[in-house]
């Protein structure tokens, strides 16, 4: 039995109109799209959802995370609730997953955009030191590290790997995304769901079994792609943004200057312009 995924739902302004779903990053949760969602309301209804083990969605039953996995519980979550062709919308880890899902699930997806999509490419030191988290024991060691810390350094030291900015972080986000970690501290597997993600984000750039490489899935997308990179980034190196433009069929690339890893929350207003410019695009695709 699959256990449902936590949705965070706001109807756009007309009934008819589509509905796009969002997808977000490793260890992060549908708050993190609101800005973006606020911007979107009047044109789609919005969808945004806690992928297995994160926010609030349980974690899978016997704890394994991989992108084909999150795809596939994200599948199961469009089908149950009769939502086809939508506009699939993915962040870091998130944008991997989206990226799976468009290319083995085509008759879902109307349009795909994908925020700093990790993609398979020799990563910068930043990151390099988060794929350490998937090496055996350091989980462990990663939990005694963050109990001798609060939620507020913890944040501070997030803000400052994913934003290129971090005083763009107003005081109501702050406050909520610290009651969101008090929250999710008490959860038994937090700290192991946040280490099985990095591990499926080093399945991907490794191709081990099982795991087809990204940069092939990128080509069998049949949807109109739009591709959003900060040229800030810590996380995801600003050279993959030319790659991807590049892999995609129909692609549509955004670079952001002054924006890092999270271009919905750091710039919003751009993100949104170019998603509703891609709407469109997905009328003159098969099925639109």
């Amino acid at each position: 039995m699959h256990q449902p995924l936590a949705t965070a739902y706001v109807p756009g302004a007309h009934p008819d109109a589509d509905t796009a779903v969002f997808l977000h990053g490793l260890g992060g949760w549908t708050h993190n799209w609101a800005a973006l969602i606020e911007r979107l309301r009047s044109s789609v209804h919005c969808l945004a959802l806690d992928l297995p083990g994160f926010g609030r969605s349980a974690p899978p039953p016997d704890g394994l995370v991989t992108v084909g996995r999150q795809a596939a519980a994200v599948a199961r979550h469009l089908v149950r609730t009769g939502h086809r062709r939508v506009h699939l919308v993915g962040n870091s880890l998130g944008g991997l997953t989206a990226l799976h899902l468009a290319a083995h699930r085509p008759e879902l997806v109307a349009t795909l955009t994908l925020v700093s999509p990790v993609l398979p490419a020799l990563p910068p030191p930043q990151a390099l030191r988060i794929s350490l988290l998937g090496l055996p024991g350091a989980a462990r060691l990663y939990a005694r590290l963050l109990s001798t810390r609060g939620p507020d350094r913890e944040l501070d030291d997030l803000y400052r790997l994913i934003y290129a900015d971090p005083s763009r972080v107003n005081a109501e986000q702050r406050a909520t995304e610290v009651r969101e970690r008090l929250r999710r501290a008490e959860l038994p597997y937090n700290r192991k769901m946040l280490v099985e993600g990095v591990r499926a984000v080093v399945r991907a750039h490794l191709r081990l079994p099982g795991e087809p490489s990204p940069w092939h899935q990128a080509r069998r997308v049949t949807a109109p792609t739009l591709l959003v990179f900060g040229r800030e980034d810590r996380l995801v190196p600003f050279r993959t943004a030319a790659r991807s433009y590049a892999a995609f069929r129909d692609a549509r690339l955004l670079t952001l200057p002054g924006v890092g890893h999270v271009a919905m929350q750091e710039h919003p207003d751009a993100v949104a312009a170019a998603f509703r410019a891609l709407l469109p695009e997905a009328r003159r695709t098969p099925g639109g």
